[in-house]
């Protein structure tokens, strides 16, 4: 089979030899069948099939707004197929879009080929659906095919779209029209494009017929206001004249186009992409697009480079899954056979109260409604099939397919149960235009099932979306009480403990005090303001957040809260990386924790074996703790000194704080001072975490107890401490307080530290990539001034080496550590004092610190490499790799792990044991162990 054997059968729309013959599908086995649309008969005849799956040829090449309503006709009485329409030279394949949980808005999209192209995609999406003659596909199997061959198409019709949208914004700026004019103007326009092309409205296609036969160029502007006036105007109270083009819009009521919006003259060709606007069919964008479609059209330089930006629901569906979707949708199962369960179960669904107080453009609402809705259409449809068995059970026969049901009053799950805040303004109206659009897909959805969908024009039920800073708004007044449960989830924003900048630390008071934890971050206050909320009602709360408040200083006052208050986890994703909605987004390393105060439910946790592979949920045998971890829920308190008092402390390196004028980084730099023999003196190596590392050399000025007439005697000194003197005193303009201003009278000295050691010892580095297996670090001689991007600590046994180049170790900084993204950071009060070093006979530590020495050894022995070189993944040679699993024997024997299959688990289930026994400390939260 060759591409063009395919291509040839297609053009010559042969297209039963090209399913059965090429690509091993099934004979048909359905008539043909045909449906009148305006006036024209179209037939269909059906070429091939699979397992319920068939592919229908229409030798018609119609508009594709009558594509689409044949596809309806269609999927009457087969949901699974394939509509091929062709010309002479020119053919639409309509093929399912990439489906979404329940279907809610799954959607055709055509696939358009042109007869002789020999340069398209269709081969590859023909080869995806290949089956092989022996092969028992199953029908799932075979549509995952399918979808997975076309997911492409999607992308490609919202980057479309979003060209689309950005044309018109580059048109509003030269139109001079503000930003804030330009997000509302484009907010309407969307949900009338969007209309036109979903059948919100009769008769179709009605606002771009208003463009295109009752405004002009030079008069759209006023045309258009005039036209939002009339939208939102009941249709009882308008005073148009007859004949007006206004009346046959209907009332939109619900908001949107509420707001006076002055426009100046719009351009000639802001009119002639808005109609060619028109042409595209905006029905196929699901609405959790928009808000990454503004996203991008607002950016001059996203617009530049294409608008590439896709808004995936993945990461999304990682949260409302486990938080509460997958909990319905089994009750759903359990219930299916049982009228009053499934009547329980809608009860209950109408009840629950959605909040995402931080929500963009509303995407986690969207996707949430989205897919309750298909369970709400799923249930409704088993409800009313029972109902006829019933029926049929009492000799009455009943057509399922010709009944026609109003199922308005029976829809539970509606806009006004949810609820959002966003502090920026436009994304909360393009939040409130997507939910209305969604909400509309998922009624054409109940039409396609019952005949008769909700008319939701005028808008009498909207969510409500807060245009306001959600750490000052109180959300026990927002979402009202109810006898269900009410759910908070979201993304909030994250601004690190680190960046404290007033309006954060006001509001991190707001939510959690008058003095909260300084190693708090920013987005603990949606925690804060979740646990105020469901204090007193039924609920549940998760958050997408970065990583860091799963490590380090944080996660003590936060968990500490969460876990007295009565929550435990619920679920949770380790690290991975967020596909954010955000314009060219940052590679944001991120966690999802979800918490209840159910005791009961099994608590679920997905792994990630790098922050870019797929999620694997692992078993939980006790629960998870504030690290994420299947261990006692123990919370790691920061310590001044170590735990163990058998252990040295590590103590920060000496900071320059000098802007450079310390420092000689350059060999050039270096041979000019060691030509000057006064400055030649007070030449000292300096190390820093980049130097251990890559052994590149480096120098400083070390002059320490140096006197100011020495100094003078050297130009080179004199310049670069004056320097220095000039650079700190000009820091107090910026930061009075600072260590550079305070240090302003010794600017030959670095920052003072008492803690150096006195003679030779052991650099450690504060940060290090996830990438090594080991901590990489290397002892100095006293000489070498260790600066402050390393601890540094005495060694002379070498057993503090042994211990932090061990796996033991680095299960702890690993398990409990801070970091940035997935790169460890070491932390003294953090890592080192907590790590639970057991009372060691002097015996074992010599054998720890002998094993420690011949790693060393092995280091020295590999003197063409770099450390990083040495501890690369794939770099580490064997006779570095048996030395350090010697060591790890020793250290697992020392801490009571014995045995060949001594694992991180295993390791980190130890830690924990003498953490709590060397602490006194008792767990917190709830274990599920007791009731497995």
């Amino acid at each position: 089979m060759t591409d063009n054997r395919l291509l040839d059968l297609v053009d010559a729309r042969d297209f039963r030899t090209l399913f059965i013959d090429e690509l091993g599908w099934e004979n048909p086995n359905q008539p043909d069948t045909s449906f009148d649309v305006d006036g024209h008969k179209y037939t269909f005849s059906q070429v091939a099939g699979y397992k319920g799956m068939r592919i229908w040829h229409c030798a018609d090449l119609p508009p594709r707004k009558i594509q689409r309503a044949l596809d309806v006709l269609v999927g009457q009485s087969n949901q699974e197929r394939l509509l091929i329409f062709t010309s002479p030279t020119r053919q639409d394949w309509r093929w399912p879009r990439r489906a979404q949980l329940g279907g809610t808005n799954a959607k055709l999209l055509a696939h358009e080929h042109v007869v002789g192209d020999r340069n398209t995609h269709l081969t590859q999406r023909l080869k995806a659906i290949e089956l092989d003659f022996d092969e028992n596909v199953s029908l799932v199997a075979l549509l995952e095919k399918m979808r997975d061959a076309f997911d492409q198409e999607a992308e490609t019709a919202s980057v479309a779209a979003a060209r689309l949208m950005g044309t018109l914004y580059s048109e509003l700026e030269v139109a001079g029209v503000v930003d804030h004019d330009a997000t509302l103007l484009l907010a309407r326009l969307l949900f009338l494009l969007f209309g036109d092309d979903a059948g919100m409205w009769e008769p179709e296609n009605l606002f771009e017929t208003f463009l295109r036969e009752n405004t002009a160029d030079a008069t759209l502007h006023a045309d258009l206001i005039e036209l939002f006036v009339a939208l939102d105007t009941d249709e009882r109270r308008r005073n148009l004249p007859a004949g007006s083009p206004y009346t046959i819009f209907r009332y939109v009521n619900g908001g949107l186009f509420h707001d006076q919006l002055p426009l100046p003259a719009l351009t000639t060709n802001f009119r002639t992409a808005l109609l060619e606007a028109c042409e595209f069919d905006w029905s196929v964008i699901s609405p959790a697009v928009f808000g990454s479609m503004f996203q991008t059209v607002k950016s001059k330089e996203a617009r530049r480079g294409g608008g590439e930006h896709y808004t995936t629901e993945e990461n999304i569906l990682k949260t409302i899954r486990p938080l509460f979707l997958d909990e319905y949708r089994d009750r759903l199962d359990r219930a299916w056979d049982n009228k009053a369960q499934l009547t329980k179960l809608h009860n209950e669904l109408g009840k629950l109260r959605f909040l995402d107080p931080a929500c963009g453009c509303g995407n986690f609402l969207i996707v949430a409604y989205r897919e309750l809705r298909a369970l709400e259409l799923e249930l409704l449809i088993r409800r009313r099939d029972l109902d006829i068995d019933d029926t049929e059970t009492k000799k009455l026969k009943v057509d399922r397919t010709q009944m026609t049901l109003d199922v308005t009053d029976l829809i539970r799950v509606t806009l006004d149960n949810f609820y959002g805040i966003e502090i920026e303004e436009w994304p909360a109206r393009i939040a409130e235009t997507a939910m209305l659009l969604v909400d509309h897909l998922a009624n054409q959805r109940m039409t396609l099932e019952f005949g008769v969908a909700p008319d939701r024009l005028p808008i009498e039920i909207a969510p409500t979306i807060r245009h306001a800073n959600a750490v000052e708004v109180d959300w026990t007044k927002l979402v009202p009480r109810t006898d269900g449960r009410t759910i908070v989830l979201g993304n909030p924003p994250f601004v690190g403990h680190r960046e404290r900048k007033d309006h954060i630390k006001r509001d991190l008071s707001r939510a959690w005090g008058a003095n909260p934890s300084g190693a708090l971050d920013y987005v603990t206050a949606w925690h804060a303001k979740s646990l105020e909320l469901l204090a007193d009602r039924d609920g549940e709360f998760a958050f997408v957040t970065t990583n860091s408040i799963a490590q380090g200083q944080g996660v003590q006052p936060l968990f500490g809260a969460i876990f007295a208050a009565g929550w435990r986890i619920k679920f949770a994703h380790r690290t991975f990386k967020w596909t954010s909605e955000a314009t060219g987004p940052a590679g944001v390393h991120c966690v999802i924790i979800g918490f209840t105060r159910d005791a009961i439910t099994q608590p679920r946790l997905w792994d990630y074996e790098t922050i870019s592979s797929p999620a694997k949920e692992v078993p939980v045998l006790d629960q998870i703790n504030a690290y994420l971890l299947d261990r006692p829920n123990v919370l790691v308190t920061p310590r001044t000194r170590p735990l163990s008092p058998q252990v040295a402390e590590v103590n920060y390196g000496t900071m320059p704080c000098d802007n450079g004028n310390l420092l000689i980084n350059t060999v050039g730099e270096y041979e000019k001072f060691m030509a000057d023999p006064v400055a030649a003196r007070y030449v000292r190596p300096f190390v820093g975490s980049k130097v251990i590392l890559s052994n590149k050399q480096r120098w400083c000025l070390w002059l320490d107890g140096v006197a100011d007439s020495v100094i003078a005697e050297s130009a080179l000194l004199t310049d670069r401490v004056e320097s220095c003197r000039t650079w700190r005193t000009e820091q107090g303009v910026r930061y009075p307080g600072g260590d550079a201003y305070k240090l302003r009278n010794i600017p030959a000295l670095m920052r003072p530290n008492q803690s150096r050691p006195a003679g030779a010892y052991l650099a450690i580095p504060r940060h290090f990539s996830g990438n090594y297996t080991y901590l990489p670090m290397d002892h100095f001689p006293a000489e070498v001034i260790c600066g402050d991007s390393l601890f540094q600590a005495s060694d002379p046994e070498g057993l503090l080496f042994a211990l932090l180049t061990s796996a033991m170790f680095m299960a702890w900084q690993d398990g409990i550590g801070g970091g940035i993204k997935s790169d460890p950071r070491f932390g003294k009060k953090t890592t080192w004092n907590t790590f639970p070093v057991p009372p060691m006979p002097a015996e074992i530590r010599a054998r720890v610190a002998a094993a420690g020495q011949r790693v060393r050894d092995a280091r020295a022995e590999c003197t063409d490499q770099t450390l990083s070189d040495m501890y690369t993944p794939g770099g580490m040679r064997p006779i570095l790799r048996d030395a350090h699993r010697a060591l790890n024997a020793e250290v697992d024997a020392a801490f009571g792990a014995l045995g060949p299959s001594v694992n991180t688990q295993h390791r980190l289930s130890i830690l924990f044991d003498n953490y709590l026994e060397l602490t006194n400390m008792k767990t917190v939260g709830t274990s599920t162990r007791m009731k497995r």
